[in-house]
């Protein structure tokens, strides 16, 4: 019984995915189970799960955010726009040229955070301003419409295209190949995770509890894998993100570059004088959250077709949300990958689960704004009761 508590406590987040995700299965007839709902969740939230691993390294330093990311989005879709549809640069070339100006970015606000000790909130709120109109304004001066379009086949084809497609209800075999191998691989990594913490006397989950762990994300990625099989395969925006998660949780949670970012959280003063250089994790974080921009920047017009003036509109809020929502603390040495993929979906549940319901748009920010409440108040409230039981 005391174990059953452990892992309903561990996976409360999870838990309440499932059940608001059951909700609109009820409340939508079963809409958003279909295979095409499936695919869209993924590729319209493509940017929640990539910027969401961004904002995630730059919480943990302190509960620091990037306002800017957004309309930077915006901004490098209309430059983006006007290399490739205006300029007919080639596809490669302009997606490098977008990469370097994200880090040219990244490095002149990494150093304005770190180095020039400007708070992030007003350094990135400077650039949450000029983005938007600096990018607004490029695509008004190249479209009387203001947009760009059409993007060349060739991008749109490495963003927002799918691998082995087939036509829509159709059986996908790559899908279900690439489900199986997942859950294989999956089991390997939690047996081998297991047997290590064994031989050297660490904690670890009984038998019983790696067993059912294995059955049920395993059951959770086949089921995946077969609604993307009848949607028409996988779709290269799920490549992107399930890459940039994998490398985040890989980089938060086995090297030492990664707990350098909670212990900077965790307590700031105390990492400097252990002889850790703050200045340059907190260079990174905004380095590495630039570079993530221009990677959700590149889905974003892809899925968009079009370099247009509302793409990353609240982008920063949804990263955030994501963030809060998946229990990364808002004061930062606390937070993980996998509760940012927890929040990420669970709020691309709640916009696709409402507008499926046809919710009137103003009502769903407050139903959001209610949500990223409730987070942080179940958070403060364990904390208190753990705090109760030391």
């Amino acid at each position: 019984m005391e174990n059953v508590k452990k892992i309903l406590k561990s996976n409360t987040r999870l838990l309440i995915l499932v059940a608001v995700y059951l909700f609109f299965c009820i409340t939508t007839n079963g809409g958003i189970f279909s295979p095409l709902n499936f695919s869209a969740l993924i590729v319209q939230n493509a940017y929640v799960y990539i910027l969401g691993c961004g904002m995630l390294m730059c919480m943990l330093t302190g509960g620091n955010i990037d306002l800017s990311c957004g309309s930077f989005i915006c901004f490098l879709g209309s430059v983006g726009g006007v290399m490739m549809v205006v300029m007919k640069w080639n596809v490669g070339l302009s997606i490098v040229t977008m990469l370097l100006i994200g880090i040219i970015y990244g490095c002149i606000l990494g150093a304005l955070i770190a180095y020039v000790n400007i708070p992030p909130w007003i350094a990135t709120l400077v650039g949450y301003l000029a983005f938007r109109g600096i990018g607004t304004s490029i695509l008004s001066a190249n479209s009387t419409t203001g947009s760009i379009a059409p993007i060349p086949p060739a991008y749109l084809k490495i963003f927002s295209g799918k691998l082995f497609e087939t036509t829509a209800k159709t059986m996908n075999i790559p899908c279900m190949v690439f489900g199986i191998v997942s859950v294989i691989i999956i089991a390997v990594l939690e047996i081998r995770s297991r047997s290590v913490k064994i031989s050297k006397g660490y904690a670890h989950d009984s038998l019983t509890a790696m067993i059912a762990k294995i059955v049920v994300f395993g059951a959770f990625i086949m089921l995946f894998a077969y609604k993307l099989a009848y949607a028409g395969g996988i779709p290269t925006a799920l490549i992107w993100a399930l890459a940039i998660v994998l490398i985040y949780a890989f980089i938060t949670e086995k090297t030492t570059i990664g707990r350098y970012f909670y212990t900077i959280g965790g307590n700031r003063e105390a990492t400097r004088l252990s002889g850790i250089d703050t200045k340059k994790i907190l260079f990174l974080a905004y380095l590495n959250m630039a570079v993530l921009t221009v990677i959700s920047a590149w889905t974003v017009v892809a899925r968009f077709q079009a370099a247009n003036s509302t793409a990353g509109t609240n982008f920063e809020m949804d990263a955030i949300s994501a963030c809060v929502v998946g229990g990364v603390s808002a004061y930062g040495g606390k937070g993980s990958v996998f509760g940012v993929v927890i929040g990420a979906t669970l709020i691309g549940v709640i916009n696709l689960g409402m507008s499926l319901m046809t919710i009137d748009p103003n009502y769903q920010k407050v139903i959001k704004g209610v949500v990223l409440l409730a987070a942080v108040a179940f958070d403060i409230f364990s904390a208190r009761m753990a705090a109760k039981k030391k």
